[in-house]
């Protein structure tokens, strides 16, 4: 009785659960997978590139800042308007991104600039995970869609292994009845 029910009610969440997640979950899975390959497409997320000199950092971040300035696309005026700075002294690289997220790599000893692109991978990052719609939806639309995949992942690994274990349990019931036929 109680193994039936669990067969249904196993078929049932994982029938329903897969209706709900459909939308959420195909857009977890596109950006995922640009997520994946954001070092290898350059329009996801810039390529890092080499500065003159590797192991020194020559120029201090007021001076990479006053650079960053000059730059329109970054719209940056002050300190307030810099996202994070990314520093890689073994390539001689000074990264800025702006909180507009423009992106402009820098020469750490010289100043010259190497890169500026526009970076798609934090909003993607931001749909990926929901909050691009709003922390609401990050936390009551997301997080309760990867809690319904969980589900699904486990009420699909059962549908799959039940015909195993039928299977099986139906093999040692003739081979156990054959031996019973068997017997003296």
């Amino acid at each position: 009785m109680s193994n039936h029910w669990f067969n249904r009610w196993s078929r049932k969440l994982h029938r329903w659960g897969a209706i709900i997640t459909l939308a959420p979950m195909l857009l977890v899975i596109l950006t995922g997978i640009l997520l994946q390959v954001k070092k290898e497409v350059p329009w996801v997320q810039p390529p890092t590139k080499k500065g003159s000199i590797k192991n020194e950092l020559a120029l201090t971040f007021d001076e990479l800042v006053e650079i960053a300035k000059k730059e329109e696309e970054l719209q940056i005026e002050s300190l307030a308007d810099i996202d994070r700075f990314d520093v890689r002294p073994k390539k001689g690289l000074a990264k800025i991104k702006a909180n507009n997220n423009w992106e402009l790599q820098l020469d750490a000893n010289t100043g010259e600039v190497l890169h500026k692109q526009y970076r798609n991978s934090d909003w993607i990052e931001a749909l990926h995970d929901g909050s691009w719609f709003s922390d609401f939806a990050k936390l009551y639309i997301f997080l309760p869609n990867g809690l319904i995949l969980l589900g699904l992942w486990f009420t699909g690994a059962y549908l799959w292994i039940l015909p195993i274990w039928k299977k099986r349990a139906n093999r040692l019931k003739r081979e156990a009845a054959k031996k019973e036929k068997t017997a003296p």
